[in-house]
């Protein structure tokens, strides 16, 4: 039931956003020109790597420009780029990727390769014992806030409770976070 409606809810998503997706696409490509969509290795379900979408929010060169924590200030995030991150937008194509099975819209963020040493091997059977999602319990939580222990354990708590329930409660903290309304 869970991938039925995570098939569901993304085209509807991906039809209702498609204006936000045009602008999206033109701000990046007029300020810095193609690519516009960024493409990273992630760790999804039971631990297999691929390709996470968002919309590119950075320089061309960033990589380039050196190893930043990406914050606010990050002087190689774009003027398009801090829009898309402020509005979240730039998370949209991500909807492809539940499409494709690699994501669901709740579950833990994905994980970088690097990232899995931050587990013990119990808890990594755990956290990728659920498909990752666009959204979870540490970003309907506490956002950007999140200290990657809280990350980390509130990952874990999604998988060891997660259910269609606290998918829905998940979900509507997001968008109250989103929107302005929501609090910790």
């Amino acid at each position: 039931m869970k991938r039925a409606l995570d098939v569901l809810i993304s085209l509807l998503a991906l039809l209702l956003f498609s204006p936000w997706l045009l602008v999206a696409a033109a701000a990046i490509a007029l300020e810095s020109g193609r690519p516009i969509i960024f493409r990273q290795a992630r760790l999804g379900l039971y631990g297999r790597e691929f390709r996470m979408y968002k919309f590119r929010s950075m320089v061309l060169d960033a990589a380039a420009r050196g190893p930043y924590h990406t914050a606010e200030a990050d002087p190689r995030i774009t003027r398009a780029g801090r829009w898309l991150r402020r509005t979240s937008i730039d998370e949209l194509p991500q909807l492809l990727n539940v499409l494709k099975g690699d994501m669901s819209l709740v579950g833990p963020r994905p994980d970088v390769p690097e990232q899995r040493r931050l587990y013990s091997d119990a808890d990594w059977a755990l956290r990728c014992s659920v498909r990752p999602g666009i959204t979870g319990l540490a970003q309907a939580t506490l956002r950007s806030e999140a200290t990657p222990e809280q990350r980390l354990a509130l990952d874990l708590q999604y998988a060891r409770e997660h259910s269609l329930l606290l998918d829905l409660r998940i979900i509507v903290r997001t968008l109250a976070r989103a929107s302005g309304k929501g609090s910790n």
